[in-house]
């Protein structure tokens, strides 16, 4: 089945399906050296070779031919991977599987991880102990010890403001950060995400962790696989729930405050424009790790991968304008150049694809992953019926296709990995 045709008008949309290949079976991969805490200036002769041979070597991986656009000149990024999300294929890659600092990229695993615990009305008293450990400096949303929030509200912290004070929070409910740690380590190793090293589960810069661009792709893809996941990683702006005090009538009432976004691509910025298309994912930013990005955009029905780590280039929001020229030659060469290598499927994913058995009937799904809607029913849900939008949210929309659930219940694969629509309904100027 064809990549449905979208329609950009107002809204920004994305419309497509991202796909793992049925035929894959787990990759054999070079064995991961000890992280290192300084990362040398060079990347190591040999890396990982899961998803091809050529995303194991140094330097710049693209196959030029006649008719193949020129990759831009100006991208100073110690790695970067252009990744066509529908089919996993990896179109050009630069270091692909170099372990550096992932910043809060890092935060897609820690999402992927824990979004399915919860519903996003359950509600938390937040602690001191819940705090406790966060890292000098650290990016926050402003969580109040003895406020409640709900988990709806603490995601969209992760998210929007790539709150560490939120994903300590979530990670104390989660039974405290070395058990969401351990999960975190887990989940990577089923996704087949060799190069990650997860220490702290917000991303601050800890001794030993490590992530790659190759990697940080896989927790997007897997991410958006989860319409919660979906839902928060492009949303714009939120009303968040403030402090607690009484008004002038003697009153205890509840502020809030409006957070935004800081993807600059989703969100703009003075000097980076929203990018035509763009649907998330997720930033970071550290003294060890630079500023790292993976974003997801679609184009007359093309939807790619771009991740992003450490640009040289000492420019504000270099990280986005070097996103922003991958993504304009991704969708240049897209039907043109033989891709490198691939995005795998997880190990569970991978294995049962390899079986024989019986399939899933077209519009037939389930799992944890996705509770998808047949085509016709009412699949689409708004991020304001959440609460805590304003207004500025995300429309998701199931788009059809045959899936195929596998053991487990919690990956659906098929031909096509369905991704819904992502409508981002933004005031009118």
């Amino acid at each position: 089945m064809p990549a449905p045709k979208n329609v950009f008008g107002r809204s920004l949309l994305l419309a497509s399906a991202v796909a793992l290949s049925t035929a894959l079976t787990a990759p054999v991969a070079l064995a991961a050296p000890k992280p290192s805490t300084s990362p040398s200036a060079a990347p190591p002769a040999k890396m990982s070779t899961v998803g091809g041979a050529r995303l194991g070597r140094p330097g710049t991986q693209v196959n030029l031919a006649s008719g193949v656009p020129v990759l831009p000149k100006d991208v100073t990024a110690r790695s970067w991977i252009v990744a066509d999300a529908e089919s996993g294929e990896v179109l050009a890659a630069h270091n692909a599987h170099w372990r550096l600092a992932p910043a809060s990229t890092l935060k897609m695993l820690f999402a992927d991880t824990l979004l399915p615990k919860w519903p996003k009305t359950t509600e938390h008293t937040v602690q001191p102990s819940d705090l406790a450990g966060i890292g000098a400096g650290s990016s926050m949303v402003g969580i109040k010890e003895d406020e409640t929030y709900t988990v709806h509200d603490l995601w969209l912290g992760v998210f929007l403001r790539s709150g560490n004070d939120a994903v300590h929070v979530l990670s104390a409910m989660n039974g405290g950060v070395k058990n969401t740690v351990a999960e975190m380590n887990e989940h990577a190793e089923e996704l087949q995400a060799l190069d990650t090293h997860v220490v702290s589960p917000d991303g601050y810069d800890a001794p030993e962790q490590v992530s790659s661009a190759y990697d940080l792709t896989l927790f997007a893809r897997s991410g958006l696989q989860k319409k919660d996941f979906r839902e928060y990683c492009s949303t714009v702006r939120a009303k968040f729930p403030g402090e607690t005090k009484k008004n002038k009538k003697g009153k205890e009432v509840r502020e809030t405050f409006e957070i935004q976004n800081t993807n600059r691509l989703l969100a703009g910025d003075s000097d980076v424009p929203v990018y035509q298309g763009i649907a998330g994912v997720k930033n970071g930013n550290t003294t060890n790790a630079g500023a790292t990005f993976t974003g997801v955009a679609e184009r007359n029905g093309k939807v790619l991968l771009v991740t992003v780590m450490n640009p040289q280039k000492d420019e504000s929001n270099e990280v986005y304008k070097e996103t922003a020229r991958l993504f304009d030659w991704g969708f240049r060469a897209a039907g043109k150049v033989r891709p490198v290598g691939e995005l795998v499927p997880p190990k569970s994913a991978a294995q049962a694809s390899a079986r024989p058995g019986p399939t899933a009937s077209s519009g037939e799904a389930g799992g944890a992953a996705d509770q998808v809607g047949k085509p016709g029913s009412d699949a689409v849900v708004s991020a304001a019926a959440g609460g805590g939008t304003d207004g500025v949210g995300v429309a998701l929309g199931i788009v059809g296709g045959v899936l195929v659930l596998l053991a487990g219940g919690a990956f659906l694969v098929n031909r096509r990995w369905p991704l819904p629509d992502l409508v981002r309904r933004r005031p009118r100027p």
